[in-house]
């Protein structure tokens, strides 16, 4: 078991921003990363004490990057990689709550389709409405 210490040095996950030549650099940079987030589950279920096997973390992960699996184009492929650096880094160091870790990256890619104004009120829900303020007397 990996032993965690209560404070964190974030230049020690800290990484330049390199650009990517080649598609196979772009490739080894994503498998890398994805190693990086793999490996570390164990790590995040016990720093955010989260209700959640490392097995769940890491079949999460590999969602989130499948879910990009066939994203071609090389810019868009820097940028995912650049935004999964920063979120590894602030999911390392203890950037986030347990909450967050558990609504955003566990997040499961099957969002319930939203309803329109009309499907709402067809079905007599007012979800939306305005509702007065707390007036704090009794």
């Amino acid at each position: 078991m990996t032993t965690i210490s209560a404070f964190t040095i974030p230049a020690r996950l800290s990484r330049p921003a390199i650009v990517s030549r080649t598609a196979d650099e772009r490739r080894a940079r994503v498998i890398q990363l994805y190693r990086e987030w793999y490996r570390s589950a164990p790590a995040i279920v016990e720093m955010y004490t989260l209700p959640v096997s490392a097995a769940y973390v890491r079949h999460a992960l590999r969602q989130k990057f499948e879910a990009n699996r066939n994203v071609t184009d090389g810019r868009a492929v820097e940028v995912l990689l650049l935004k999964s650096r920063q979120d590894y880094q602030e999911t390392m160091n203890v950037w986030k709550l347990p909450d967050h870790v558990m609504g955003i990256l566990l997040k499961s890619g099957e969002d319930v389709p939203r309803k329109s104004f009309l499907q709402k009120f067809y079905e007599g829900r007012d979800e939306d409405q305005v509702r007065p303020a707390a007036s704090g007397t009794v």
